[in-house]
């Protein structure tokens, strides 16, 4: 009985957590019409408190769909380039802990039950080895889902630690990148924005290159 009250109540702290998260975020994100140019106009109008909204948005795109670039852009026309890129970063990292302490806290117990508790032990041994390298590498390519790599992650055996290096150091690179072109986007020439879509293109080949090679070499020695 106490175990059962205990799974209620933790259901119910996390569910409050997430309805509060949805509810503040989602009353700054229905308040601009999804471009760099209304996010800018809705920072700035917050005045002191614009730093907090900003954040609050990163936070909020862990669970609501809107393009987190936007903000990104925006806080790096608003604060510059470097204080843009660090209020989106730790915007971006508190909503990946959020998401990532819920899903674990509620859908790991899941996994577990449906899981066999062998392959389970499988699964939680290769994410402690390679986890780290496999997380770094979706966070550096864009494509890939922001909130979705936040949930699988939850769900495997990955390690809180590995989970916060690897997401801190994976969505540096674009965030840099997104608040030096918010804070250049109007004075930038057409060069310096080919030479940066060059580099971007260079970088992830050179990533998935040596990703390839250490899998391969990893494979090797039979991990």
């Amino acid at each position: 009985m106490a175990r059962t009250i205990g799974a209620g109540g933790k259901a119910a702290a996390a569910l409050a957590v997430l309805a509060a998260v949805v509810v503040v975020g989602g009353l700054f994100a229905t308040d601009f019409d999804m471009s760099v140019e209304a996010a800018v106009r809705e920072i700035r109008g917050w005045g002191m408190w614009g730093v907090a909204a900003s954040i609050a948005l990163m936070v909020a795109h862990s669970f609501l769909p809107f393009p987190a670039e936007i903000v990104a852009c925006a806080n790096g026309i608003v604060y510059g380039a470097f204080w843009g890129a660090v209020i989106t970063w730790v915007g971006a990292m508190l909503g990946a802990a959020v998401a990532f302490a819920l899903v674990r806290w509620l859908g790991r117990p899941f996994v577990a039950r449906m899981v066999p508790a062998q392959q389970l032990a499988r699964l939680d041994e290769w994410s402690r080895e390679r986890g780290g390298a496999v997380l770094l590498t979706a966070r550096l390519v864009p494509v890939i889902a922001f909130n979705l790599i936040n949930y699988v992650a939850a769900l495997s055996g990955i390690s809180w630690w590995t989970f916060l290096w690897a997401t801190g150091l994976g969505i540096l690179p674009l965030t840099i990148l997104l608040s030096i072109l918010g804070d250049r986007m109007l004075s930038m020439p057409f060069w310096a924005w080919a030479l940066l879509g060059a580099l971007a293109v260079a970088s992830w080949i050179a990533l998935h290159r040596c990703w390839r090679g250490a899998e391969a070499a990893g494979s090797r020695r039979g991990l």
